[in-house]
This record gives structure tokens, C-alpha cells and sequence, in this order.
């Protein structure tokens, strides 16, 4: 499956930005999907994940403030990020399961990812 990520940019803290990721060549409905980020000198890490049957699941931080939702017709996962902070700027990553099992928070489970989106808070 291939992965295609969009809807990064600059916003200013306490903004909104809506990340999405769409899916190709792949059974899309059978997929656990999960968002990672990297930010500057820091490794990449978990965000939200949601499950091939819909569950979610989110990085504490962003528990609240995030809302991750996918669109099996249109092969879509989205991430809506809220009162958005500085530290939430880094390139996002899309990452797709093709197991079915339960959501992974783990980098080394996913085995496909889309390129990152950058993501800019400014303060």
C-alpha cells in the first residue's frame, strides 16, 4: 500500500490544522492506521492510531486536543489537531497495519509509511 500525506503548514499556537492521509494499492478497510511525528533532534513517536474496527487511540498529550478518524470508501485517515502548541511542530507521518490486531503505538509495527508533513507552530 502506498500512503500519501497532506495538510501540514504554519499555524500559530492554539490554531487548528486537519492532517490527511490517503491510501492506495492496498485493502484499506483491513488496515490499522497510526500518525507518528519527529520533531527537531527528538525521535519519531506515536500521535493517534485507530484500528481497522475503529478504535482510537491517543498519545497523552494529545489526548483531547487531536481527533483521529478514517473513511474506508475514500481510503482516508484524518488527523484533526486542535489548540495546537509549539511542540507539537514536527513532521507528521502516516503509517498503515496490515495485520488485524490492535492498535500498535509502536514505529516498528507499522510496515508502510507516507512521507511526512511538516507541521510549524509558531509561538
Amino acid at each position: 500500500v502506498q500512503l500519501q500525506a497532506s495538510g501540514g503548514g504554519m499555524v500559530q499556537a492554539g490554531g487548528s490544522l486537519r492532517l490527511s492521509c490517503t491510501a492506495s494499492g492496498g485493502t484499506f478497510s483491513r488496515y490499522g492506521m497510526g500518525w507518528f511525528r519527529r520533531a527537531p533532534g527528538k525521535e519519531r513517536e506515536f500521535v493517534a492510531g485507530i484500528s481497522w474496527t475503529g478504535i482510537t487511540y491517543y498519545k497523552e498529550s494529545v489526548q483531547g486536543r487531536g481527533t483521529i478518524s478514517r473513511d474506508n470508501a475514500k481510503n482516508t485517515v484524518v488527523l484533526q489537531m486542535n489548540s495546537l502548541k509549539a511542540e507539537d511542530t514536527a513532521v507528521y507521518y502516516c503509517a498503515a497495519d496490515s495485520r488485524l490486531r490492535p492498535i500498535k503505538t509502536t514505529e516498528y509495527e507499522y510496515h508502510n509509511w507516507g512521507k511526512g508533513t511538516l507541521v510549524t507552530v509558531s509561538s
